[in-house]
Parts: C-alpha cells; sequence; structure tokens
C-alpha cells in the first residue's frame, strides 16, 4: 500500500555568522484518514528564531523542527526532504553514523561541531524510520526560484530581523506557494528559471523596481516593465504577500 506523502521545504538564516538568526520550514501533508475534507490535505508553516547563532544551527533546527513536528503528527509517511544545506544533506546522510561511531569525533579527531543539534536530528530521523516512515533527502538550490525554498526562507530571515511573519496553517487549495519539488531535476529548475515572475500563476501582491536606488510599487506588471525596461543597473520583481514584499526589500537592502 501506498504511503500518504509528506512534503518539507526548509532553511535557515543568520545576520551575521554568529549573529541573530531564524529558521523557517513548510509541511505539505495528506492525511487521507481524516474523516474532515478540510483536513485531509494541509500545509503548515512554522519557524523561529534565537539571538545568536549560527546559519548551519539554524539549517539544522529547522530540519529537526519540521520531522519532529511529523513525528508527533504518528503514522507512517514517504516524507520529502528539500534543503539547501549541503552540510545538513551530507551530515545526516554520510557523516553522522561515523560520528557516532567515533564517540563524535570527525576524520581530523575533533569533536564534531554542533553536536547538540546533530544528535537530536538523528533521533527524531531514527524515531520515523522505526515507526515506518521512508525519509528521502534532496538538495534544493537556495534563490533558484524554488517556490518552496523562497518561502522558507522568507520565514528564517523575517525571525532573524525579529519581524514575526504570518505563518500559514490550513487546506494546500488555499496555499499560494507552489510546493512542487524541483529539487534533483535539472531541466525544471532550468524550467522555472526561464518562466518569470511576471508570468508566475501566483497572485501578484505588489511588482517592485529599483532604479537608481529608489523603489517604487506597482500595481501591474507593465507598470513595472515600463519603469524599468531599457534601463540598466535595475532590479524588479514581483512579491506574492506582504511578507515576500519585505523579503525583497530587505534582500535589496532596503
Amino acid at each position: 500500500m501506498k504511503l500518504p506523502e509528506i512534503i518539507i521545504y526548509t532553511d535557515g538564516s543568520s545576520r551575521g555568522n554568529p549573529g541573530p538568526g531564524g529558521w523557517g520550514a513548510i509541511i505539505a501533508y495528506d492525511n487521507g484518514e481524516s474523516k474532515v475534507e478540510s483536513e485531509k490535505s494541509k500545509v503548515k508553516e512554522i519557524g523561529g528564531g534565537d539571538k545568536h547563532t549560527t546559519n548551519n544551527k539554524m539549517e539544522l533546527t529547522a530540519a529537526i523542527e519540521a520531522l519532529s513536528y511529523v513525528r508527533d503528527m504518528g503514522g507512517e509517511y514517504t516524507i520529502g526532504m528539500h534543503v539547501d544545506s549541503k552540510y545538513v544533506i551530507n551530515g545526516i546522510t554520510k557523516w553522522v553514523a561515523g560520528w557516532e561511531r567515533n564517540g563524535w569525533m570527525n576524520s581530523k579527531k575533533e569533536a564534531v561541531l554542533n553536536r547538540d543539534l546533530w544528535e537530536p536530528l538523528a533521533k527524531v530521523v531514527a524515531d520515523l524510520q522505526m515507526s515506518g516512515c521512508k525519509i528521502s533527502w534532496h538538495h534544493t538550490p537556495g534563490h533558484a526560484g524554488v517556490e518552496g525554498n523562497d518561502r522558507a526562507d522568507v520565514i528564517a530571515t523575517m525571525f532573524a530581523d525579529d519581524d514575526i511573519p504570518k505563518l500559514f496553517n490550513g487546506p494546500r487549495g488555499e496555499y499560494t506557494v507552489d510546493l512542487v519539488p524541483h529539487a534533483g531535476d535539472p531541466k525544471l529548475l532550468a524550467t522555472k528559471k526561464l518562466k518569470s515572475k511576471s508570468e508566475s500563476g501566483l497572485k501578484a501582491y505588489s511588482y517592485l523596481s529599483l532604479v537608481n536606488g529608489k523603489v517604487e510599487k506597482h500595481s501591474t506588471w507593465a507598470e513595472c516593465e515600463k519603469r524599468v525596461k531599457g534601463v540598466r543597473g535595475t532590479k524588479f520583481k514581483k512579491s506574492v504577500s506582504a511578507d515576500d514584499e519585505k523579503a525583497i526589500l530587505r534582500e535589496w537592502g532596503v
């Protein structure tokens, strides 16, 4: 029997390394056993922050918290973890077993960094596998137009900046972020990059343009395009929510 599927996107962020940081995760699941139609396919966003941390710590925390949420749900699932940190993926799939055997010493006979986070990550992965869940790990390039990763990044960076985002928790049909797992498929990623934000199926919250250091917000793509077309050194982007708009402006240093 095919197991219900869960798709997870995670990301971590820090302002300085170390510095204030945040983490974010999106958990999309199919709860086919629910008797309530609106609860059968849901999306849950989670996130948090830390006053003094590192990017790697936040990446690990995001993975721990997302998988712990699934473990607490109970049941058996196929879980697709979409992570933009190769440090997390290599650590959990290649290095952790050796570290545990060697008393948490690495190949250089040095104490493993972030052991306080690697241990709970290894524990929650083992717990899920013992309960019958199957976990696959996929590297999703950051800032490559993969909407699930982009949204997780927005959540993480907003928590890092102590600007608490509004987190979604509701039916998947009402979620505006595309969660199709593009990770690991260069053709899909290439298609994603070629498709401009203005052509995306997501409803626009605003269109932003940055010309000669001045930002303007536009209600239509035509207005935005008119301002930037033929002008060198400009930036322009479509936002899909107030949080997304703030994240774009922060990315531009505005």
